[in-house]
């Protein structure tokens, strides 16, 4: 039987789609985790073994192959564990193979079974949203995921509330948002004197998204109205909000 779990993996500021698939075969009890994984996230065996330990589920006797595709991609961070026991859960039975296809899970397991944050959940977030799949992260992340995406997100302290929230004996609550600064008030366009033509080339480049370069002798005015650019810009999205950090 073969586990699948979708998951991601993150290249500068870009996630790249990750299939992360468990297989049980027949043999001596071996575990291992292919498709270019670094060291921690060879580590995650150990993480994954006893987290499932401390739920009272032992590892099958059996060979258990964790495949991280595409294989050509490297596979770095902690993030990787959550998403691994849950495909070795689906592939022991423990919970439903269908329900987990629309989630993009992300998280770091503790060896109690805690679901810790990890960094990187604002790129699967935004990924989640692009691929139409709800994201399953930490439950302190929740808010930030939230955020950053108008899928659902279902943000778990641990493995055992995360099971039961996926079989329905269980409802873990929605995330609020995570609240955003106020924007600061700098100078106003209304307080530019003449200049016609310069404000409204300002108007242009803020509503189109266009590049402005103001020429011009010291004094004339080219600061204040940079200043004022901001003023009339739309709030930003978070995926351009997390491209201008």
């Amino acid at each position: 039987m073969v586990g699948s779990v979708s998951t991601v993996a993150y290249l500068g500021l870009e996630a790249r789609a990750v299939d992360v698939q468990c297989q049980l075969a027949s043999g001596l009890p071996k575990f291992h985790v292919v498709g270019l994984p670094d060291k921690a996230v060879g580590e995650s065996r150990q993480r994954v073994h006893a987290a499932l330990a401390s739920m009272g589920l032992s590892l099958p006797p059996k060979i258990i192959t964790i495949n991280l595709s595409p294989a050509d991609l490297p596979k770095e961070g902690s993030h990787y564990d959550l998403p691994i026991a849950l495909a070795l859960l689906a592939a022991m039975g423990v919970t439903d193979r269908e329900v987990l296809a629309d989630w993009i899970a992300v998280g770091e397991l503790k060896l109690d079974g805690r679901i810790v944050a990890s960094p990187g959940v604002l790129l699967a977030a935004l990924h989640a949203s692009g691929e139409g799949k709800g994201l399953i992260c930490p439950v302190e992340q929740g808010p930030e995921a939230r955020w950053a995406s108008g899928v659902p997100v279902c943000a778990a302290p641990d493995l055992i509330s995360l099971l039961n929230h996926l079989k329905g004996t269980q409802r873990l609550p929605e995330p609020q948002p995570g609240e955003i600064e106020e924007r600061r008030h700098g100078p106003d366009l209304r307080q530019v004197k003449g200049q016609e033509t310069a404000k409204r080339a300002l108007e242009i480049a803020a509503a189109g998204g266009h590049n402005l370069l103001m020429i011009g002798p010291p004094g004339a005015g080219k600061s204040l109205l940079a200043a004022c650019l901001p003023g009339i810009l739309p709030d930003m999205t978070p995926s351009e909000a997390l491209g201008i950090m």
